[in-house]
C-alpha cells in the first residue's frame, strides 16, 4: 500500500543480506543507503534499506516516510553486542589450554631432570649480569637453578593423590622412568591410530554447503555470535562437507553456546536429507534439548521428536516407526536411542551430549558408531580421556573460550552449613523475584530437606525433584518451575547436566564434600545463565571433618573467579583424584611417573610419528630437543616495577619461553606491551636472548655463551657446517675451533653481530642438509 501511494519505504536492519535475499526472492529492486533520520529526510520515492536503529520503526505519511524495523520484519531484533574490554583469542596450539600455573611448593617435573618441588623465583647475580631463575628442590636437598628463558622445559606436574617421590639429581631414576612411560604411550598411540584408521578406511557423508534456509536459521539467532563459536561452527562446517567421518570434540563452558552450535550442525544434516540423533545423558536434560530445538525450527519443514522416560509408550511407538521410514529428521533422547528396536533409514550426524556420564555398554556401541557417521561430542568439563584422544590428535576438538555478552562470574561460597545463612540467601534472591535450586541428593531424606527449607522460608513455595519419580510427575515439576509456579526446587543432581532456567540464579549444595569437582562445577554452572549476578553456596557439615580430597575439591572451587575455567576443572581433578579410574591402570602409571602434561606431550608426538611414518614431525617436541646452554653477558629479566603481581610474572615468563617462533614471541612481546605499557631494558634483553634460542635450537646448537670478551658457539658434530665459507661470509670476524665457533665481542655493536652469524649459520646448514659431515669446526 505504501508503495502504491509513492511513499519511501526504509527498512532499518542489522541483517542486510539476509533482508535482500527475501526481497530479491519477492522481485522486489532494493538500494543499500546511510539514512540519518534525524537530519536527512528528503529521500525520493521508492524503496530503501539502511542500517539504522532497528527499534526506530515509524509511519511518517505526512512526508511519504514508511520506516520498517528488524522486529516488524523477523519478530525479533539480534541483542548488540557491547564490545569486549579485553580482547580474547583461541590459541591454535591445544596443549597451551591444558597447562596450569604452578605456585611455591607444589610439584613440577623438568624434561631433562624429573619431579621436584618449586621453591620460587630467585634474581641471581653472575659476572655483573641479572638473571631470574626458577630454583627447584631435588631429593636430598639438592637445589637446580633453571633460567627462566629454559622454562618451558618445567612443567607443573598433575598426576594422582598420591604425592610421588622427588628425583634424585646426578641419577638415572629420571631416564629411566621416561623410558617406561615411552613405551606405555607407544602402546596408547597405536590404539588410538587403529580407531583413526577405522575412520580414514570408511567414507564419510559430505554434506551439502550451506542452504538459504540454514543462513535463514542462524540469522533468527538473538545474540551477537562470539568469535569462539563463529570459528568453532567454520571447523564444525568444514568436517561436515568433508567425505571423511567427522569426530569432533566441541569444548566449552556452561551457557558457551554449544546447543545452538549443535542444532546449526543438526539442521544442515537435515537439510541433506540426513536423520540426527541427539544423545543426552538425563531425561531432564533430553526434555531441554528437545524444547530448544522445536522452538528454533518450529518455522521449517524439520520433523523433531524426542524417546526418552517423559514420553508415552504411544507418542514413542510413532517416533521409533517414523525414524525407521524416514518421517522424523531430529530425535533428541536419552540412551534410550541406542536400544535395538531404534532404527534410523539415513542416520547421518550424531550429536553425544557429555558423553563421560554414559555407562559402559553405552560408550561401547557409540565407539562402533563413530567408523560409521559423523559424530558431534559436547562437553563442558572434558574428562582426561577425552581431553588427551583430542590432543592426541585422533580426535578433532573445537573450543568456545569466550564468555557470552553481559555474563557475571558466579559469587561462590563455601561455608558450614546453618539455618540463619540458608534462611538469609534463599530470602534475598525470592526479594529480586528469582528461584532457587536448594540441591539435597538422598531421595530418603529429600522430604525433611524441602521441610527444612518450608519452615525457614515458610512464604515460599516449594516444589521437589528427583530421578525416582514418575515420568509424569518429574516433568510436571519442572515445566511448573521452569514456569515460575515455584519458588525453590528441593531436587537431587538430576538438575546438574545442561538445564537452563535463566531465573534462577542462587544455588544451595548441601554436603558438598561429598560431590566430585566436575559436579560441584556443573552444579555451579545451573545459574548465572542470565546478565545478573548469581550466587552458588556449597555447604558442609560442621559436626564432620573433611577428607582431604573434599578439602581440595571444595578450595579449587571456590578459586574459581574467572569464566570458563572447564578445562581447569578438567585438569584439577586429574590431580586431586588421580588417573587410575579415569584412563586405567596401566596408564594412570605412566602419568604418575612423569605427570599428565608431559605424557600428553609423549602421545602427541607418537601419534604424530606413527601417522607421519617420520621422526620429523610437525609436532613440536619439547622432550625430543636437547637444551641449549644459554649465558649472555646481558640483564635479562622482567623487573617486578613492570609486572608486579609474582603469579602474573611467572606466566609472562612461562609464555615467552614457549613461544614457537620469533613471530610467535613478538605477538606475545606485542601483547605485554598493551598491557603493561613500554617494556624495560631488561625485558628487551630477555627478548633478545629468547630470539637468540630460538634460532639455536632450530640448528641443534648446544650452547650460546659468553668467555671473557668472546661469544662461544657450540655446534652439533653431527651436522654439516661449511665453515670456510662461514669465515668469508663474516670477513675474519670469528675463530673456528673444534665443535666451536667464536665471535670478538666488540663494542655495542656485538648483539646484531651475534643475529647475523647466526643467520648465516642457518643459511649454510639449510644449503648443507643431507651433505655428509666433511667440513666441520
Amino acid at each position: 500500500a505504501a508503495r502504491a501511494e509513492g511513499a519511501a519505504i526504509v527498512f532499518a536492519t542489522e541483517q542486510d543480506e539476509r533482508l535482500r535475499a527475501l526481497l530479491d526472492e519477492s522481485g522486489v529492486e532494493t538500494a543499500l543507503v546511510e539514512v540519518d533520520l534525524d537530519i536527512d529526510l528528503d529521500v525520493k520515492p521508492g524503496l530503501l534499506h539502511s542500517s539504522i536503529d532497528p527499534a526506530a520503526g515509524c509511519s511518517q505519511p505526512a512526508i511519504g516516510l514508511h520506516v520498517a524495523t528488524d522486529a516488524e520484519l523477523f519478530g525479533r531484533v539480534r541483542r548488540p553486542s557491547r564490545g569486549r574490554s579485553v580482547a580474547r583469542t583461541r590459541t591454535e596450539d591445544m596443549t597451551r589450554e591444558f597447562t596450569l600455573d604452578f605456585a611455591p611448593d607444589e610439584l613440577v617435573v623438568h624434561v631433562d631432570h624429573g619431579i621436584a618441588r618449586f621453591k620460587g623465583m630467585r634474581l641471581i647475580e653472575s659476572e655483573g649480569a641479572h638473571r631470574e631463575y626458577l630454583e627447584l628442590e631435588y631429593a636430598e636437598g639438592d637445589r637446580l637453578f633453571v633460567p627462566v628463558e629454559n622454562l618451558d622445559r618445567v612443567q607443573k606436574y598433575l598426576g594422582g593423590e598420591a604425592a610421588p617421590a622427588l628425583h634424585r639429581l646426578g641419577t638415572s631414576d629420571w631416564t629411566r622412568a621416561r623410558g617406561r612411560a615411552r613405551k606405555v604411550v607407544q602402546d596408547v598411540a597405536e590404539e588410538l591410530l587403529k580407531i583413526y584408521s577405522m575412520r580414514e578406511a570408511r567414507p564419510g557423508i559430505a554434506f551439502a554447503p550451506d542452504t538459504a534456509w540454514q543462513d535463514e536459521l542462524e540469522a533468527t539467532f538473538p545474540y551477537a555470535e562470539t568469535p569462539d563459536q563463529v570459528a568453532a561452527l567454520a571447523e564444525i562446517k568444514g568436517d561436515m562437507e568433508s567425505d571423511r567421518p567427522m569426530d569432533r570434540l566441541l569444548c566449552g563452558d556452561v551457557g558457551f553456546g554449544k546447543t545452538e552450535l549443535a542444532l546449526r550442525a543438526a539442521f544442515k544434516a537435515a537439510m541433506s536429507g540426513k536423520q540426527v540423533a541427539l544423545l543426552a545423558p538425563t531425561t531432564v536434560l533430553a526434555q531441554q534439548h528437545f524444547h530448544v530445538f522445536r522452538e528454533r525450527l518450529k518455522n521449517f519443514p524439520v520433523v523433531v521428536e524426542m524417546l526418552s522416560r517423559f514420553v508415552d509408550d504411544e507418542t514413542q511407538a510413532r517416533t521409533v516407526d517414523g525414524l525407521k521410514s524416514g518421517h522424523v529428521d531430529i530425535v533428541v533422547g536419552t540412551h534410550r536411542l541406542l536400544q535395538r528396536d531404534v532404527r534410523f533409514k539415513r542416520l547421518g550426524l550424531l550429536v553425544v551430549d557429555e558423553e563421560h556420564r554414559f555407562g559402559v555398554m553405552q560408550k561401547e556401541r557409540l565407539k562402533k558408531l563413530r567408523t560409521q557417521l559423523d559424530v558431534l561430542s559436547l562437553s563442558a568439563t572434558p574428562i582426561p580421556r577425552t581431553l588427551h584422544m583430542a590432543v592426541g590428535g585422533i580426535r578433532d576438538m573445537s573450543v568456545i573460550q569466550t564468555p557470552p555478552e553481559e555474563r557475571q562470574p558466579i559469587k561462590t561460597y563455601v561455608t558450614a552449613d546453618d539455618d540463619e545463612l540458608v534462611r538469609e540467601a534463599i530470602g534475598r534472591e525470592l526479594q529480586r523475584g528469582g528461584q532457587v535450586y536448594f540441591v539435597h541428593n538422598r531421595v530418603r531424606t529429600i522430604q525433611k530437606a524441602a521441610e527444612r527449607v518450608h519452615r525457614l522460608i515458610p512464604e515460599g513455595r516449594i516444589a521437589i525433584g528427583h530421578g525416582q519419580m514418575s515420568e509424569d510427575q518429574l516433568a510436571s515439576v519442572m515445566v511448573d518451575f521452569e514456569a515460575g509456579k515455584y519458588d525453590v526446587l528441593v531436587c537431587t543432581t538430576i538438575i546438574e547436566s545442561g538445564l537452563d532456567i535463566p531465573n534462577v540464579n542462587t544455588i544451595i549444595v548441601e554436603r558438598s564434600d561429598r560431590f566430585g569437582l566436575a559436579q560441584l562445577y556443573q552444579l555451579r554452572g545451573r545459574v548465572g545463565r542470565s546478565g545478573r549476578r548469581a550466587y552458588a553456596y556449597f555447604l558442609y557439615d560442621p559436626r564432620r571433618s573433611l577428607t582431604e580430597q573434599a578439602d581440595k575439591r571444595l578450595d579449587v572451587i571456590s578459586g574459581l573467579h574467572e569464566l570458563g575455567q572447564g578445562f581447569k576443572i578438567a585438569l584439577r581433578d586429574l590431580e586431586i583424584r588421580g588417573a587410575g579410574n579415569l584412563l586405567g591402570t596401566e596408564q594412570h602409571g605412566a602419568i604418575a611417573a612423569v605427570g599428565f602434561e608431559m605424557y600428553l606431550q609423549m602421545l602427541q608426538s607418537a601419534v604424530s610419528m606413527l601417522r607421519t611414518g617420520s621422526e620429523e614431525t610437525a609436532v613440536t617436541d619439547v622432550l625430543s630437543t636437547a637444551e641449549m646452554n644459554l649465558d649472555l653477558p646481558l640483564d635479562h629479566f622482567i623487573p617486578r616495577s613492570y609486572i608486579r603481581d609474582e603469579k602474573l610474572r611467572l606466566g609472562a615468563y612461562r609464555q615467552l619461553a614457549g613461544a614457537d617462533d620469533e613471530a610467535d614471541l613478538d605477538s606475545m612481546l606485542r601483547s605485554l606491551k598493551d598491557r603493561y605499557g613500554t617494556a624495560p631494558p631488561q625485558l628487551d634483553n630477555l627478548a633478545y636472548s629468547l630470539r637468540v634460542k630460538l634460532r639455536g635450537q632450530r640448528m641443534g646448537l648446544r650452547g650460546v655463551v659468553a668467555d671473557g670478551h668472546d661469544i662461544v658457539i657450540r655446534v652439533d658434530p653431527q651436522r654439516f657446517l661449511d665453515v670456510e665459507e662461514l669465515s668469508r661470509r663474516m670477513a675474519g670476524r670469528i675463530a673456528v675451533g673444534p665443535n666451536r665457533i667464536k665471535m670478538r665481542r666488540k663494542g655495542e655493536g656485538w648483539q646484531s653481530d651475534l643475529l647475523t652469524l647466526l643467520e648465516e649459520m642457518a643459511a649454510l646448514y639449510e644449503a648443507g642438509r643431507g651433505v655428509a659431515v666433511m667440513s666441520r669446526p
